[in-house]
């Protein structure tokens, strides 16, 4: 059985503590921790670079034990907590920067109460969701498996699972091009964090069904956490609350019961629905799903 989860950017501007009561108030127990939005403990001055590059001084064994304590108390699950940084950023002294971050967000994952991290690949562009051209270039894919590299070996010493998003402005945009990353690296430390709204370039949404089911073939073995989202039109990631646009989620939700994902479903880009809408959402994808597939 899967369990529906939100991340914590969708309570902006609280405390761990109030996100986590957010949280229950929508009958909901499992987080995605993004740590820009713990505002008691970091505060983020560039929200177009959030990230791990201004969170980064923020990183204590200290804040560790806040979020495991309150989040425990609170009865909510962490499920993952946030590394993304741009990793082929076109500035190297910043991507090696952000990487020594990374490496000690993974030595305090498990200290925080989870045991998985999530990345996104990046862009040769200087704003993350942003694409460049240079994406596609072998320099490009080298300095992320450069990145890759010393962080998968520092999970696999820790205990810990690197989920990593594809993302149509990112290097790695497809499904074909995360299991060829997999397989570069060669770690069984590196997964895949499977948004499928984030993965339709132009055209694919009308052939949406054959599309899914090509990039769950490739990357369902793969799969640590799943985003739920939604889209209204190809070419670009989608960032509609789930429901309110094209995604076929009775499939999505139909193949993620069949291949055995039984993980967190992690919602985002609800903050522009009110609360009831944030139950609407929830409860589109209980109503959808195979009976007894979501908690």
């Amino acid at each position: 059985m899967a369990r529906l989860g939100i991340m914590t950017t969708e309570f902006p501007d609280r405390t761990i503590g109030d996100a986590a009561r957010a949280l229950r108030s929508h009958g909901v127990a499992t987080a995605q921790l993004q740590l820009g939005s713990v505002v008691d403990q970091v505060t983020i001055t560039d929200s177009l670079q959030r990230g791990l590059d201004v969170t980064g001084p923020y990183l204590s064994d200290a804040l560790a034990k806040i979020i495991n304590g309150t989040c425990t108390e609170l009865g909510v699950t962490i499920a993952a907590v946030d590394g993304t940084y741009n990793m082929i950023h076109p500035d190297r002294d910043r991507r090696f920067r952000n990487l020594d971050h990374l490496l000690r967000l993974i030595q305090l994952a498990r200290p925080m109460g989870t045991g998985l991290v999530t990345l996104c690949t990046g862009t040769r562009a200087d704003t993350m969701w942003q694409r460049d051209p240079l994406n596609s270039s072998p320099e490009a894919w080298n300095d992320l498996v450069e990145q890759l590299r010393p962080a998968t070996r520092a999970a696999e010493s820790a205990g810990v699972t690197l989920a990593f998003e594809p993302e149509h402005a990112n290097v790695v945009d497809s499904a074909k091009r995360a299991v060829r990353l997999i397989d570069a690296v060669g770690s069984p430390a590196l997964k895949v964090l499977f948004d499928p709204a984030n993965v339709f370039h132009r055209g694919d949404l009308q052939r949406q069904r054959d599309h899914l089911a090509e990039a769950f073939d490739l990357v369902s073995e793969h799969i640590a956490l799943v985003h739920a989202k939604d889209l209204d039109h190809d070419g670009a990631a989608g960032g509609r609350a789930a429901g309110q646009g094209l995604l076929d989620y009775p499939f999505i939700l139909s193949e993620l019961d069949r291949r055995g994902y039984d993980g967190a479903i992690i919602l985002h880009q609800l903050k522009e629905l009110d609360g009831p809408g944030i139950d609407h959402a929830l409860q589109f994808l209980r109503d959808l799903a195979p009976r007894g597939y979501l908690s």
